[in-house]
């Protein structure tokens, strides 16, 4: 009897344990109290899950917003909040709201309330278009929800809109319009994590921005910005830099007065353009000049048109001169070993219809003739000399459609990658670089067997999907998910991502300008995953070759 006595009081005790979930209960921040939803999180682990808090006042188009008034009563912080303002994927309508300067916060807890955790701060791609910090929904399982990420790593996770497209980044080039709305949104939200995180059990000090493509780049140049200085630590960006071609708008005016004739608004007063555009429908503004994707007179790249702008400002001078203000920032970059495919699939259309349409040695010679124009004939010709070297006398459709990838995929992503990786070890202060090549396939069934890692692939891995939907994922696919949750959390842990809390499957070498260390992340991850030299002959002939043309 006293035995059973004794296990009733233990599985009482464990009961209760379990039923009184860790939480940081209301949460006083500058603005006001919030209070957010407690989730179970394993037997002695809950994640607290604070959703819509306000890092900024509802901005004025084409204005930086100003700090939030606050509010008196407890926000009750349960449901995300709309994102900025854009269209839907058919470009046909918008969704979304002006009102949108909102943050989302993952904290996770063991037996009790969590202190001093590393921060990561999620900025979202979407080509500078569209998207949102809780990111696109299937069945209430929303793709950059941080739970994942926060409970497996030991690290709290951030999420936040910022105002795309026109009303995030169109500007004059002047002080009517001097854009860079969305970066100075994003900076408002790192700021607001940096002055409010330590209520919430994280460390200031450890604040790791992260992002893909867009939000890639955005990371990039949040690092670069003399605004961030002392705000941020530690940076991952993920398929975008500061210095690809695709980063800054180098001709700004000229696309705020295509907007301004679609709208009715005048063209050649710069005052009275903004000043009627500020008045004008903002669900016009937002569809007047929709992104283009069929019947492309140029690659799909210069169609993306709305982007950060070098404002003299929050960013003074070309990205590629600011590496001295990255100088203590610990910084991984990488990209996907078929990051260009995504661009690759409209701009040459026979690239994934296998057997259906045939793809030329003159698709490939017509696509780099438009990436190069300013280079004329010669550098088209050159450049085309590079890419068909080791090609045989009669390339097979898979030689010629990976060297169309391979073409997209070096000029948008990785060329630009592999200079701002040795810009920023150039400049380096005691802060570490590291280097990294994602190439686990696409699961996409619809792509060719020859098919590597295209843009965004990665995203569902860093966000622990294989995890949380498993029923969709295989074994291994969670073993690629847990490799980069362990490397990206013990980088924001340590600056480091092979020493932390969370075991890793080989170290993880620096990048140095004179070895150019890298690490190759897929199912296969050992000794031999950590190479040198990504496509270096690719990257001496743009950055060396090409350049004197």
């Amino acid at each position: 009897m006293a035995r059973w006595q004794f296990l009733c009081f233990v599985l009482n005790g464990c009961l209760l344990n379990v039923a009184a979930r860790v939480t940081l209960g209301v949460v006083k921040t500058e603005g006001g109290r919030v209070e957010g939803t407690n989730k179970r999180d394993g037997f002695f682990a809950s994640v607290d899950i604070f959703k819509g808090i306000p890092f900024a006042a509802t901005p004025k188009r084409f204005e930086k917003a100003g700090p939030h008034p606050g509010w008196s009563d407890i926000l009750k912080a349960k449901d995300f909040k709309p994102r900025c303002l854009q269209t839907t994927l058919t470009q046909d309508a918008v969704f979304g709201s002006e009102d949108c300067l909102y943050l989302n916060i993952w904290v996770p807890h063991g037996r009790k309330v969590s202190s001093n955790l590393p921060v990561m701060v999620w900025i979202f791609g979407g080509g500078f278009l569209m998207g949102a910090g809780h990111g696109a929904n299937f069945l209430n399982n929303y793709l950059y929800d941080g739970r994942e990420i926060a409970s497996r790593g030991k690290v709290i996770v951030v999420t936040f809109n910022y105002r795309v497209g026109p009303l995030g980044f169109l500007s004059t080039g002047d002080t009517n319009a001097p854009g860079n709305q969305g970066l100075w949104d994003q900076h408002m939200a790192i700021s607001w994590v940096k002055r409010n995180i330590a209520a919430f059990g994280g460390d200031p000090n450890k604040i790791t921005l992260f992002g893909e493509s867009a939000g890639a780049a955005s990371v990039s140049l949040q690092t670069l910005s003399p605004y961030n200085k002392g705000l941020i630590k530690r940076a991952i960006s993920q398929s975008g830099v500061a210095t690809s071609p695709w980063a800054v708008q180098r001709n700004p005016m000229h696309w705020a007065q295509q907007l301004a004739q679609k709208v009715g608004c005048p063209r050649d007063d710069p005052a009275a353009m903004v000043a009627c555009l500020k008045i004008t429908d903002p669900s016009a503004v937002t569809l007047a000049i929709p992104l283009k994707l069929i019947n492309l007179e140029t690659p799909l790249v210069f169609y993306l048109i709305w982007s950060p702008v070098i404002d003299g400002d929050f960013i003074p001078a070309e990205p590629k001169n600011l590496y001295h203000n990255a100088a203590g920032i610990d910084y991984i970059a990488g990209v996907n070993n078929m990051d260009g495919h995504l661009f690759a699939g409209l701009d040459v259309h026979s690239i994934n219809q296998a057997g259906l349409g045939k793809t030329y040695p003159s698709d490939l010679y017509n696509l780099i003739q438009s990436l190069t124009v300013g280079s004329g004939e010669k550098g088209a010709n050159i450049t085309y000399a590079q890419y068909t070297k080791d090609w045989p006398a009669n390339p097979s459709q898979e030689i010629i459609k990976r060297a169309v990838v391979a073409l997209e995929t070096d000029v948008l992503f990785l060329v630009p990658t592999q200079l701002a990786l040795d810009l920023h070890s150039r400049h380096t202060q005691g802060a570490k670089t590291f280097s990294y090549l994602f190439s686990y396939p696409s699961r996409a069934p619809i792509y060719p067997r020859w098919m590597g890692a295209d843009h965004a692939d990665d995203l569902q891995y860093v966000f622990g999907k294989p995890f949380a939907t498993p029923l969709g994922y295989r074994p291994r696919d969670r073993d690629v998910s847990r490799y980069i949750i362990a490397y990206w959390t013990n980088f924001a842990q340590t600056g480091d991502p092979s020493r932390g809390e969370s075991k890793v499957p080989t170290p993880w070498i620096p990048y140095t300008t004179m070895y150019t260390q890298y690490l190759e992340i897929n199912k296969d991850i050992g000794m031999n995953s950590v190479k040198q030299r990504l496509r270096y002959d690719i990257v001496n002939f743009w950055n060396q070759t090409f350049t004197a043309l």
